[in-house]
């Protein structure tokens, strides 16, 4: 790998220098002062003292470089760029495959939200887990993985892997901590896979112990941090990476496909290198238009998760006063409440997921079609972190890559309603909608009156 390459860091002036022999202390007019070491106590205090990016005119926004390519001023400055004399750490760029200046820093905001040394952004969720995985495991190798995870990341590891790549997992119940261990084969086990908050369980990962398990082994630990940007720190927490389908809570609209991975700057730099780097060679590249949007949407991330967990909890609590079987780490009764508890960070709350187990698929389907066509509860659709309502049944849906007994070790009933609770409209309008589409249940004979 070329030193520069490698050696690349995420946190670098912005305006490209004239001679590539300049010096490293350049600084444009226009260039904000260096920021202070980012908060390591709070998300949002990480995100206000990461480098805020100015436009190229002085804009309060950063100015969107949509170039494919990027020229240089001298030939020979071509062929120390390829050689890995000259990177994106002294601002040059060759390609917006390799790096590009928006989705950069966008990988900075993502590297303040978590708490890691750099992170850089993809195409989608699953591109960021794919190459993650493909860098860090070769052919022969191992993964010890949980086994309740995002249908596509189970697919991922059960079929696409194994055949393509020699690679093979072994699923377990990560909360039995023996049976993890045990799982683990030194030498070959190369990564512990899992889910901060199971996908769709709500099961919370013992991260501190898990990474030590895993570190006492020489395991690399990647945690899929989806389902609670803001409520849990993964990599704070002793994880190695920290992978984000961007899609739901950071990007919030429903409206953009996109992934990173946070961790370290060796491995960053390494996914993209030029010879053996997954993001590099397979090319899941970011579009820098899609950057520029979603750097415009983290720093408000906190004020909407913080308004996704409020309401979850406090529908969970009456779902649960009205006798229905739900799902919610926020609960006292919840399995994992004091372990969440324990690992999250201070005021986000629980998460912005619920589930309600209405045990079987008919009446799962009964309930999210009067709650979506007759009482505008929510919308029947998968996905999760917008600001309406999203309701799926799981095994049907985002599940359905695993067949019946991988479901039920999964603890995925036939009836689970996967919902992802939004904020549009007030508490009690939406609430009182919910209790429209219940009591109509109630009245049809598929659930019974308490």
């Amino acid at each position: 790998m070329a030193d520069a390459i490698q050696n690349a860091t995420v946190f670098s002036p912005s305006k490209k220098r004239m001679n590539p022999d300049d010096s490293d202390d350049f600084i444009a007019k226009k260039q904000p002062p260096p920021s202070s070491k980012p908060s390591w106590e709070d998300p949002v205090s990480a995100l206000a003292n990461a480098r805020h990016e100015f436009g190229e005119h002085g804009g309060v926004n950063m100015s969107i470089e949509a170039s494919a390519t990027f020229t240089v001023m001298e030939p020979e400055t071509l062929s120390r760029m390829f050689a890995g004399e000259l990177g994106p750490d002294r601002d040059f760029f060759i390609y917006s495959r390799h790096f590009n200046p928006t989705v950069l820093n966008l990988g900075r905001q993502m590297a303040a939200l978590e708490g890691t040394e750099a992170a850089y952004c993809t195409a989608s969720g699953m591109s960021a887990i794919s190459s993650v995985l493909l860098q860090l495991v070769s052919s022969g190798d191992n993964i010890v993985a949980s086994q309740t995870l995002y249908g596509g990341t189970h697919a991922l590891l059960t079929h696409f892997l194994p055949r393509s790549s020699n690679i093979t997992t072994t699923f377990v119940d990560i909360r039995d901590l023996e049976k993890t261990e045990e799982a683990i084969v030194e030498g070959r086990t190369k990564v512990l896979y899992f889910e901060s908050m199971s996908n769709p369980t709500l099961t919370v990962a013992n991260i501190p112990e898990l990474a030590r398990i895993a570190h006492e082994k020489g395991v690399t630990v990647v945690v899929d941090n989806t389902f609670a940007p803001m409520v849990v720190s993964p990599a704070r927490l002793g994880a190695d990476v920290v992978v984000h389908s961007i899609s739901k809570y950071i990007s919030g609209g429903a409206d953009i496909i996109a992934g990173a991975v946070c961790g370290p700057a060796s491995l960053v730099n390494s996914l993209m290198d030029l010879h053996q780097g997954a993001l590099m060679l397979l090319g899941p590249t970011m579009n820098a238009k899609v950057a520029f949007e979603l750097s415009e949407r983290i720093p408000h991330l906190g004020l909407r998760v913080k308004e996704h967990c409020h309401r979850a909890l406090v529908y969970a609590q009456r779902m649960k006063k009205m006798g229905l079987k739900v799902i919610y780490p926020g609960l006292e009764d919840h399995p994992d409440h004091h372990l969440l508890k324990s690992i999250s960070n201070k005021d986000y709350g629980f998460g912005g997921m619920l589930c309600l187990d209405m045990e079987t698929e008919a009446r799962a389907n009964k309930l999210m079609n009067l709650l979506q066509n007759q009482t505008q509860f929510g919308l029947m659709a998968v996905s999760l972190g917008y600001y309406e309502t999203l309701m799926s049944c799981s095994g049907s849906s985002t599940s359905s890559e695993m067949n019946q007994e991988e479901q039920e070790l999964a603890g995925i009933s036939p009836g689970l309603v996967r919902m992802s609770i939004g904020y549009s409209g007030t508490l009690e309008q939406r609430w009182g909608q919910f209790e429209k589409a219940l009591s109509r249940l109630q009245d049809s004979g598929l659930l019974s009156k308490n």
